[in-house]
Formats: structure tokens, C-alpha cells, sequence
């Protein structure tokens, strides 16, 4: 791959020579060697009262990287600021884009963009940080998913007729369900995952087997916190067998999704990937004490999305079950 060269002063004259010619973006990316996206960029960017002027546009290009180190400058002079992004970095693992979202809402600390962040990361004074993010990088070996025969599940209703407010998440209450499991080397204990479409809050309960008993006492105790669930969607584990008795239990219709199509409940699917990143796959997860499972299940909870407009899910979470109590 090519590697980027910044367009530079004696480029910027030909471009404005070219475009009096009445050269396409095209035309001129041939004559320099460039991608027309380069040239059209750089067209759009530093064009002055609507006309590209070399000059001008050189000098706008200059400012805007001297302003971009800048940036980064200002979180190495900020104490505060430096030592917030250090945390969020590394303790709560955080991306650029939600520690740049979530400043946004802080009071008492300066905003940066993400972008500048990265530029921290990568300069001289975040050396050290970038070497620790690396390190702290798992590496997954992929292993080949056999798939099991589904129990047949008697009088199911299946995810295709599940209310369009929950599908477009319009509605608060629709809940998805699933199951993260030990190694086949381990025993038969797993994490119960529970997660609420609109807010996505997620709930995470350590049961030592998936039993239709163990099921049950975690929704019952679930529904003390959540109150009332619109509805639950979840694929068809043996778990689930007497899903009538958890359709009352909770009074709210189930919906399963199609054998073999967990992707159609997306949104517990894509917690349960970040939920991997402290409970491996293949691991024991009775390994795993309650405080380490409810520790996973606050951090997710407390992190800022970008979906949430960098409010976290519990904020969001408990925003919209006042709004219930009082509807």
C-alpha cells in the first residue's frame, strides 16, 4: 500500500493552473498522480468565498496542521484532562470516540475530538500508553463452532411476529436473552445475559446450570429491578423449554428466534462479544466469583455509547423507567 504524502505547495499551484484549464477532479489527479478523492478534498476543504486559491488554500492547510499537533499538545499541558483519558483508556477501556463523546457531557474538563486523542496516543508523550493498550490486546484463536441439534420446542412464536416497537426499538421493555457458556472441559455453570433493546442496559446472572428451575429464579428476581418487561426474545436452548410458565411468570409474550439464527437478536449478541473480552471463550466461568460477573456487568452499564449519544446505558436506563412509572 501506497503510503499518504501531504499535497504539497507546488501541487497546489498546478491544481489552481489545471482548474482554470477546466480540468475535471479526475484530469487532475492524473496529471499529479493522485486519487481523485485527494484532489476533490482538497478542492472542498480549502476553497476561499467558494474558489480555490493556491495560496490561500496552502495556507489553510498549514494552519490546520499546526492547530491538529496543538490539539494533542493540550492534553499533554492538561494534568487532568491527561490523567481522565490515561483511565479511561486503560481501566475502563474505553475507545477515543466515547471518551471524546462522553467530555462533551463533563463539567470541569476541556473537549477534545477523538482524532486528538489518537494523536496523544501516537506522539512521544503517549508512547508508554500505546505500548500498555497493545499489551493488553487478547489475541482469539478462532476454533470452529460445531452446531448441536435443537430440542424441539414446543408452541413457540417465533421472532417474525415480535411488535414492530420492538424491532425498531421505539419502545422501552423488549428484552433479549442468551447464554454464554464454559469450555466444553468445564463444568456446566454460565452467565445468563439479559439486555434491554432501547437503553441497552444489560443484566448478567451466574447460574451453576441451564435449567428451566435456574431460569426461573433468575427472571423472578430480575423483575424486582427491571418491573415490567414488554417483552423477551431468545433462541432455543433447552433452557426455554417451558417457556409458557416464564411468559406468565414474566407477563410478557416470549419470541424465539429461527433454529441456527441467534444473529436475529442482535442486541444481546453484540454484548455478549464485550462481555468476551473478560470472560474468555473456553474458560471456567465458575472461576468467576459474583462481584467479578457484577464488575463486568457495571462497567458495560457505565460506559458511554455512541448509539446513546455518549450517555451511558444506565443513564439511559434509568431515564426511561421513570418516564414508565409515570406514564
Amino acid at each position: 500500500m501506497k503510503q499518504y504524502r501531504h499535497i504539497t505547495r507546488a501541487e497546489r499551484l498546478e491544481i489552481g493552473i489545471l482548474i482554470k484549464r477546466g480540468y475535471s477532479d479526475q484530469e487532475i489527479a492524473d496529471v499529479l498522480g493522485r486519487n481523485r478523492s485527494t484532489i476533490y478534498r482538497e478542492r472542498d476543504r480549502n476553497k476561499t468565498k467558494g474558489s480555490y486559491q493556491p495560496k490561500k488554500a496552502h495556507h489553510k492547510a498549514y494552519v490546520r496542521r499546526k492547530y491538529a499537533k496543538y490539539q494533542a499538545m493540550r492534553i499533554v499541558e492538561d494534568v487532568k484532562l491527561r490523567e481522565y483519558i490515561d483511565t479511561k483508556l486503560l481501566v475502563d477501556e474505553w475507545s477515543p470516540e466515547q471518551i471524546a463523546g462522553r467530555l462533551a457531557h463533563e463539567a470541569g474538563l476541556a473537549k477534545v475530538t477523538a482524532p486528538t486523542i489518537y494523536k496523544y496516543i501516537r506522539s512521544p508523550y503517549g508512547r508508554k500508553l500505546e505500548y500498555e493498550l497493545q499489551l493488553a490486546k487478547k489475541k482469539r484463536a478462532t476454533k470452529k463452532k460445531w452446531q448441536h441439534k435443537v430440542t424441539a420446542l414446543e408452541d413457540r412464536i417465533f421472532i417474525d411476529q415480535r411488535p414492530e416497537a420492538a424491532n425498531d426499538r421505539s419502545q422501552f421493555g423488549h428484552w433479549e436473552g442468551d447464554f454464554i457458556v464454559s469450555g466444553k472441559q468445564y463444568g456446566n455453570t454460565s452467565l445468563l445475559v439479559l439486555h434491554e433493546r432501547v437503553s441497552r442496559y444489560t443484566l448478567i446472572a451466574k447460574v451453576e446450570a441451564r435449567t428451566v428451575a435456574e431460569v426461573e429464579d433468575c427472571l423472578a428476581e430480575a423483575l424486582a429491578f427491571i418491573g415490567n418487561f414488554e417483552s423477551l426474545t431468545l433462541d432455543n436452548d433447552i433452557a426455554f423449554t417451558k417457556h409458557d410458565e416464564l411468559s406468565q411468570l414474566i407477563q410478557a409474550p416470549i419470541f424465539f428466534c429461527q433454529p441456527y439464527h441467534s444473529w436475529e437478536k442482535g442486541g444481546v449478541e453484540n454484548i455478549n462479544r464485550l462481555i468476551r473480552r473478560y470472560v474468555p471463550k473456553g474458560c471456567d466461568i465458575a472461576s468467576y466469583s459474583q462481584e467479578d460477573i457484577w464488575n463486568i456487568q457495571h462497567k458495560l452499564n457505565d460506559m458511554p455509547r455512541k448509539v446513546l449519544n455518549y450517555k451511558t446505558a444506565k443513564e439511559v436506563f434509568l431515564e426511561k423507567q421513570k418516564e414508565a412509572m409515570y406514564a
